[in-house]
C-alpha cells in the first residue's frame, strides 16, 4: 500500500481526481446494483421475465452507446462527458428509489446506462492524455482504485440495504451528486477539438472502423474479459455446487470477491513493476493471457470432486476455485496497464476515447457472447457427466487467445508507437 500511496502522490492532480472519480463511481455502483435484481423480485415482486428485461436494458444501453460516448468525447472535450455521465447518473438511482412500475423502472435503468457509457471512454482517454509517457503506472493505478470500489462498494450496500433499498439508492445518487460538483469545480477542462477541425461522424468512425490492428487486438483481447468474468458466472456456480446452499455458500462465494479485490490492492503495482522491467508490453500481454488460461487448471483438475462435508473439508474443497479466481486476478493486474497503453498506441493518438468506446462494446458483445456459451457448457457437463468440459472449453479460449496475441505481436502489429502526445 505504501507504493500504490507514493506512486498516487506522484502524479498530477488531475489524475488524482480521475482516480478518485473512478473510485467512487465504482462505489456507489457496487453499493447498488448487486440487490437490484433481489428488490426487483421481492420488494416490487416482479416477474423473473421484467427482472431480466430490466437488467438487460441497463446492460444494452451501456454497451450498445460507448461508441457514440467515445465519440462525443473526442469531438466536445472529457469533461463535459464525464460531468454528463455522473449526473444522469445521479437522476438514474434517485430515480430508482422512487419507481414502482416497469416503464419508469425501465427508464431508470436505461439512465443509470447510459451514464456509464458517457464517462468511461472519456475518463479512460483524459487519463491517458494526462499521464503522457507515464501512462502504465497512471492504469496500474487506475485498476487499483476500481477494484477498491468494486471490493468495498458491496460491503457498504450490504449494510444499506439491511435497512432499505431506496436507502441504498438514495445514499448512492447522493454520493454521485457530490462527484458531479466536485468534477465541476475541480476537474480542469481539456482542449475540445476545434468546431471547424472536427470532421464529419461518419469520417471519425471510418477512421476507428478501418483501423485493422486495433480490430485484431480487440477480438484477441476479448477473452480475457470472457475468462475473467466467469468470477461473476463459472466460479459461483462450481462454489456451490461444493458447498451446497445457504450461508456457507454465501460466504464462499464472497471469499472470491475478496481475494480478487486484495490481489488487485497489494501486488498491482509489485506486479506492474516487475513486467516493465522484465517483459516488453507484448509478452506482457500474452504472458497475462496466457494466465488466465492457466487458472481453469485447478478446477477443471478437481471438477469430478464430490460436495464437501462441514469444516475444513470444505475449506479444502473450494481451494481450487479460490486459486481460480487469485491468479484471474493476478493475470489481469498483468494485463490491464499494458492493454489500455496499447489501445492509445494502436489509435495513434487520434480519436483514442472513440477507440476505447468501441473497445468497449466489442468487448461487452464478447462477454455476453462468452457468458452463454458458457452457461450451455456447465449444463451439458451436468447432463453428460464430463464435469472437467467447461473448465477445459475456458482454458482453451486463453491457449487461443494467447497465441493471437503472439502472432500479432511477431508481425509487428503491436509494436508501441513512439510516445503519442494526446490532446488534455
Amino acid at each position: 500500500m505504501k507504493q500504490t500511496w507514493s506512486q498516487y502522490r506522484s502524479f498530477d492532480t488531475t489524475v488524482q481526481l480521475l482516480l478518485l472519480n473512478q473510485l467512487t463511481i465504482n462505489l456507489g455502483f457496487y453499493m447498488l446494483m448487486p440487490y437490484l435484481a433481489a428488490h426487483l423480485s421481492g420488494s416490487l415482486a416482479l416477474a423473473t421475465w421484467a427482472v431480466g428485461l430490466i437488467l438487460g436494458v441497463r446492460n444494452l444501453s451501456q454497451q450498445g452507446m460507448f461508441l457514440i460516448g467515445g465519440m462525443l468525447a473526442d469531438r466536445l472535450g472529457y469533461k463535459p462527458l464525464i460531468v454528463a455521465g455522473c449526473t444522469l447518473r445521479t437522476v438514474g438511482f434517485a430515480a430508482l428509489a422512487f419507481a414502482d412500475t416497469l416503464p419508469t423502472l425501465i427508464a431508470a435503468s436505461a439512465a443509470t446506462g447510459l451514464a456509464g457509457a458517457l464517462f468511461n471512454p472519456a475518463v479512460r482517454a483524459y487519463m491517458a492524455a494526462q499521464a503522457g509517457e507515464r501512462r502504465v503506472d497512471a492504469f496500474a493505478l487506475f485498476n487499483v482504485f476500481y477494484q477498491s470500489g468494486i471490493l468495498l462498494g458491496p460491503l457498504i450496500g450490504l449494510a444499506l440495504t439491511a435497512v432499505a433499498f431506496p436507502v441504498t439508492c438514495t445514499v448512492a445518487s447522493a454520493i454521485f451528486a457530490a462527484l458531479t460538483l466536485m468534477q465541476l469545480r475541480r476537474l480542469p477542462d481539456n482542449t475540445a477539438t476545434p468546431r471547424e477541425d472536427r470532421p464529419a461522424l461518419r469520417e471519425q468512425t471510418g477512421t476507428v472502423l478501418r483501423n485493422r490492428p486495433f480490430w485484431l487486438f480487440s477480438l484477441a483481447m476479448t477473452g480475457s474479459y470472457v475468462l475473467s468474468f466467469q468470477i461473476y458466472l463459472a466460479l459461483p456456480l462450481e462454489t456451490e455446487r461444493l458447498t451446497g446452499n445457504g450461508t456457507t455458500a454465501t460466504a464462499a462465494t464472497s471469499a472470491l470477491f475478496i481475494v480478487s479485490g486484495l490481489v488487485a490492492l497489494l501486488g498491482q503495482m509489485r506486479i506492474t513493476a516487475w513486467c516493465k522491467t522484465a517483459w516488453k508490453p507484448s509478452t506482457c500481454l500474452v504472458a497475462g493471457m496466457a494466465l488466465m488460461a492457466t487458472a481453469f487448471l485447478p478446477p477443471m483438475l478437481t471438477a469430478d470432486s464430490t460436495p464437501a462435508g462441514p469444516g475444513w473439508q470444505t475449506a479444502l474443497a473450494i481451494l481450487p476455485v479460490l486459486l481460480c479466481a487469485g491468479l484471474l486476478a493476478v493475470a489481469t493486474a498483468v494485463l490491464y496497464p499494458f492493454e489500455m497503453d496499447t489501445l492509445v498506441s494502436l489509435a495513434d493518438g487520434r480519436w483514442v476515447a472513440t477507440h476505447y468506446g468501441l473497445y468497449n462494446t466489442v468487448c461487452g458483445i464478447g462477454i455476453t457472447i462468452g457468458n452463454l456459451a458458457t452457461g450451455a457448457l456447465l449444463d451439458a457437463a451436468r447432463t453428460s457427466g464430463y464435469a472437467a468440459l467447461p473448465w477445459a472449453v475456458l482454458a482453451l479460449v486463453g491457449i487461443i487467445c494467447a497465441a493471437a496475441l503472439g502472432a500479432l505481436t511477431r508481425t509487428g502489429r503491436l509494436t508501441p508507437a513512439d510516445p503519442v502526445p494526446l490532446k488534455v
